[in-house]
């Protein structure tokens, strides 16, 4: 197999551009199509084809990958772009779809014969602009030597979790339910800070370097205080998407959903205010909305 795959990336929003960028950064061949042109063009310029329709996007292509919004829209393009993979191709397919949606599609690849890799990402704009996500995966051992070069250019280490499709998946909704978590009790710690009078920065400075503090956390909380929320790595409505999804596996698996319930009420609050196309830090809206 060669070292150098060509590759066609399908869906180019934030997270589809990042992870484009990081592939030509490292020399790998990369065609991109979006269903509204427009948003793929720009990419043009950074030395990706554009194609404009998925015949063009899927012609010469040996690893497709998909970074779109959730499993209903995968599965409307897969359902076109399937019966156009050449003889050896494999899917890649890497946005966060549940446990359900990725035995869906991992369902409609089998119906067409394609390998299929179940590979969603950890990780946000920033990361996937650098190449530093965490590539979740598992797939046929057989042609990992085709797509670890797809995933050592987006990701700054794979994860593999087996030949069958799954269990990555369901490792990402784990990895959601904790960042979804991590940032709402930001929110809510800058929240109470405000209401009880109080600099919210000294939260922050508060448990800075302790055993409590996290990168994360001061980064999502400066980007509360400093009012940077409209400025999306990871979009609030993105994360209200994954918390249903996970809610659904929880309670497939018998998992209490009283905290994830709680999260999905408060995200869904901040996206009914204005927020769903902020960033996830926008959640500090549900906890300011009852003083505004």
């Amino acid at each position: 197999m060669p070292n150098t795959p060509t590759i066609t990336l399908l869906g180019t929003g934030t997270m589809g551009v990042g992870m484009t960028h990081s592939l030509l950064r490292e020399g790998l061949p990369v065609t991109v199509w979006n269903r509204h042109p427009e948003k793929a063009a720009p990419l043009a310029d950074d030395g990706a084809s554009v194609a404009t329709s998925l015949e063009d996007a899927l012609r010469g292509a040996q690893v497709v990958v998909t970074m779109l919004f959730d499993a209903d829209s995968v599965a409307s393009v897969m359902e076109q772009a399937l019966p156009l993979l050449e003889d050896g191709a494999v899917w890649v397919q890497t946005s966060t779809v549940g446990r359900d949606g990725t035995a869906r599609l991992a369902a409609l690849a089998a119906q067409h014969g394609a390998p299929f890799y179940d590979a969603p990402v950890v990780g946000t704009k920033q990361p996937a602009e650098e190449g530093k996500l965490v590539v979740l995966a598992a797939g046929p051992a057989a042609r990992r030597e085709l797509v670890q070069p797809v995933f050592d250019a987006i990701g700054g280490r794979t994860v593999w979790l087996g030949d069958e499709a799954g269990a990555a998946s369901a490792l990402k909704l784990v990895a959601n339910s904790w960042v979804a978590l991590l940032t709402a009790g930001a929110a809510f710690g800058i929240a109470q800070a405000e209401a009880f009078g109080l600099d919210p920065a000294k939260f922050l400075e508060t448990i800075s370097g302790g055993a409590a503090d996290s990168p994360y956390l001061q980064v999502k909380g400066k980007a509360i205080l400093e009012d940077r929320t409209g400025d999306a790595q990871f979009a609030l409505d993105g994360v209200l998407k994954d918390l249903r999804l996970i809610r659904s596996a929880d309670e497939a698996a018998g998992v209490p959903t009283t905290l994830v319930d709680a999260l999905v009420a408060l995200y869904a609050s901040a996206s009914e205010a204005g927020a769903g196309d902020h960033d996830l830090a926008g959640v500090i809206t549900a906890f300011r909305a009852d003083r505004a």
